[in-house]
């Protein structure tokens, strides 16, 4: 039996008002000149009182994030060839808003030190250099994104995450303030991804005692808040932000399942965003997570949110073909869910099948 060694991230500080203490905690990252480069969430722009906060110092720039759609290949390379023609070096990269976000700031990291496109590093430990520092300071939390060894892209053939040792980051900050005001939709869509994490991991074939003590711990926090508790307040913020963490944590000895390799193909066809993707694909999964899918509906009902549906319907069968083959090309996550036989058991009949109920 051979054992991953797994990189976890950094340095870690949680608190309200942690967030104040960012300027200190990059002074020792400074490198000369070299500006921090802050990626900020365009939900932010109209917001100055938020980005006055933000500790700019000589050449430091913030450069506000596109979030409308997941990100992309060409969207890292872009801004990577945008910072080394303004800087030719940074002194690191700090991504402040949800998981597009913060992945985005991974990605750059990796591309200012990695020769090529961002395409070129789709799939498991094809990096070969660090990235420049990296601080992630998630603004919406259940994306795990925070503490994940992968950063998904949409690249010209596939969505897959550059999964590696270089991916996570060297420092976060979890702050509950900053997720205070998140739009209650949104925060739904993306807490439930957490939720998601959680149940994928503890039923898949991949769990050890790791995966199980996190999940189990982030299920518990997410049962707490969407099923127990009356109304929103500081405590959800503060439990939601660690439930967050902990699933992010649980897949690190394990996977995630069926609900994320059906979410990746309808974001690279439909442009789905992550978290309301999962959503839409774990409200159809009773065959394989009926209890799961049961306390998720109850959850969605509780506090009135709305599932899309037949999102599917008048694709082609080249549009069906196309979202098949990038969840197939998924296999960790089918073996984690069904087995090493995974292939057997999911046809791209079944499949196809599964799409269609969308």
């Amino acid at each position: 039996m051979k054992f991953r060694n797994f990189k976890l991230v950094g340095y870690v500080i949680f608190g309200r008002g942690a967030f104040n203490q960012l300027d200190e905690i990059l002074a020792p990252q400074r490198r000369g000149d070299a500006p921090m480069i802050f990626f900020v969430d365009h939900f932010f722009q109209d917001k100055p009182a938020f980005t006055a906060r933000i500790p700019l110092q000589g050449r430091d720039k913030i450069v506000y994030i596109d979030v409308t759609h997941e990100p992309k290949t060409s969207y890292v390379d872009r801004l990577r060839d945008e910072l080394k023609a303004e800087f030719g070096q940074v002194s690191g990269i700090i991504g402040i808003g949800g998981g597009s976000t913060m992945d985005m700031a991974k990605a750059v990291s990796l591309m200012m030190t990695n020769p090529g496109s961002s395409a070129d590093y789709q799939g498991w430990d094809l990096l070969k250099q660090p990235g420049v520092y990296k601080a992630g300071i998630p603004t919406l939390s259940g994306t795990g994104a925070e503490v994940s060894r992968t950063t998904v892209l949409t690249g010209p053939t596939k969505k897959l995450g550059l999964n590696s040792d270089f991916t996570p980051f060297d420092q976060i900050v979890l702050d509950p303030e900053l997720i205070k005001d998140a739009p209650v939709n949104q925060r739904f869509y993306t807490a439930m991804d957490c939720y998601i994490h959680c149940i994928e991991s503890l039923e898949g074939t991949y769990l050890n005692a790791f995966s199980r003590s996190y999940g189990e711990k982030a299920l518990e926090l997410c049962r707490e808040i969407f099923l127990r508790k009356s109304g929103w307040d500081d405590d959800a913020d503060e439990k939601l932000m660690m439930a967050s963490y902990a699933g992010g944590m649980s897949i690190a000895y394990s996977q995630v399942g069926v609900a994320h390799a059906v979410s990746y193909g309808l974001s690279y066809l439909l442009g789905t965003h992550h978290g309301v993707g999962n959503c839409i694909v774990f409200d159809k999964l009773e065959e394989f997570y009926p209890q799961g899918v049961q306390e998720f509906k109850q959850m969605v009902d509780l506090h009135g949110i709305t599932i899309p549906q037949h999102i599917t319907q008048g694709l082609t069968d080249e549009q069906f073909d196309k979202m098949i083959d990038v969840s197939l090309g998924l296999a960790p996550l089918w073996e984690n869910a069904l087995g090493k036989d995974w292939q057997q058991q999911m046809s791209r009949e079944r499949l196809r099948a599964l799409y269609e109920r969308l």
